[in-house]
């Protein structure tokens, strides 16, 4: 059996079939979400005796870290090892000016979608993460840090509305046994229309973002084949269905790409698409990917873009870069052991 994952009633659960009392669940909780021990021999506020039963039958762990690697802007990026062999990447994202540490998560081992300017679909797709081995990275983040984490986004390998239940109960845990506020929880999408109405339906305060791209059909399928079954109008529309019923203000999310899709026509093109839908717009300078040849615009073609969008009335943010020396920024996850 494995503790981490348990929430206070399960673990609650636990202890009434040992015979001991709900405060021993509160004690192992405690020891797991706030303290982030790796093992039970580290709860030293619980007797050698009941330690050694515990022992007989549990664990707090079956995930390792097989590759850790450090970037010069203090990124931090895990290749974590499930019991079954495969792999999946987490981050740890630290800000000099920010006091929130923010952990990016994986949902899937591959991915389906298979954008053409991401690392992640190019393994193809092996299969979903339950909601315990995506807790376990932000779990293997603060064991190893010996840090809190206050933020997540779902940004990392996988799309998180091909596999909402699973997502929907770690968010449930980070939210109630982690205690990280919902309105610090992120889920980016491609544009899974049934997942968006399902997070609509279920009115979460959790940000929910949208991984655009680009205005048009035509263009977008260039980049996304998702497009060819959820097409941007529609995808638009259950965006704007979502912000009616929850009032939330979506995020859209834009990789700028030298040349392809950053030019002024496009970014008019762009707000206009965008000028009756409540949102912020994220840009992303691209990050090199080695099975494609794309570049990341200058510096200048970000700004101008950006000033172009900002005309709509929208707030415009240009997205920090991080880790891209070790593979770690976005769109560059993959998962594997190089």
């Amino acid at each position: 059996m494995i503790l981490a994952g348990m929430t206070l009633e399960e673990l609650e659960n636990l202890m009434a079939e040992l015979k001991a009392t709900k405060f021993r669940a509160k004690q192992i909780h405690n020891w797991i979400y706030s303290k982030s021990v790796s093992t039970i021999d580290e709860m030293t506020n619980l007797s050698k005796d009941f330690r050694e039963q515990l022992k007989s039958f549990a664990s707090v762990t079956d995930t390792k870290i097989k590759v850790k690697q450090t970037s010069k802007d203090g990124t931090i990026k895990y290749l974590v090892e499930y019991p079954d062999g495969e792999c999946v990447e987490t981050v740890l994202m630290r800000f000099d000016n920010r006091a929130n540490l923010t952990a990016c998560v994986s949902c899937q081992v591959g991915c389906v979608v298979n954008c053409s300017f991401c690392a992640t679909g190019k393994g193809g797709f092996k299969r979903n993460l339950t909601y315990k081995e995506i807790i376990e990275q932000v779990l293997t983040i603060q064991r190893d840090t010996g840090l809190k984490v206050t933020n997540i986004v779902f940004m990392g390998q996988g799309e998180p509305l091909l596999n909402l239940d699973n997502v929907l109960k770690a968010l449930s845990i980070f939210n109630n046994d982690f205690q990280i506020g919902a309105r610090r929880i992120t889920i980016s999408t491609s544009g899974i229309i049934p997942g968006i109405k399902k997070l609509a339906e279920l009115n979460l305060q959790s940000t929910l973002a949208i991984s655009l791209h680009a205005p048009t059909h035509e263009l977008r399928k260039q980049l996304m084949p998702i497009e060819e079954k959820y097409t941007i109008d529609k995808v638009k529309q259950a965006l704007k269905e979502y912000v009616d019923k929850t009032g939330n203000r979506i995020t859209v999310e834009y990789i700028l790409i030298h040349g392809f899709n950053d030019t002024a026509p496009v970014a008019k093109e762009l707000a206009y698409f965008l000028k009756d839908l409540k949102c912020n717009i994220n840009l992303i300078p691209y990050n090199s990917v080695i099975e494609n040849d794309y570049k990341k615009p200058s510096s200048s073609d970000i700004m101008k873009f950006k000033y172009l969008l900002e005309h709509s009335g929208k707030k415009v943010t240009v997205r920090l870069e991080r880790g891209a020396d070790i593979d770690a920024a976005c769109g560059q996850l993959r998962g594997k052991n190089k």
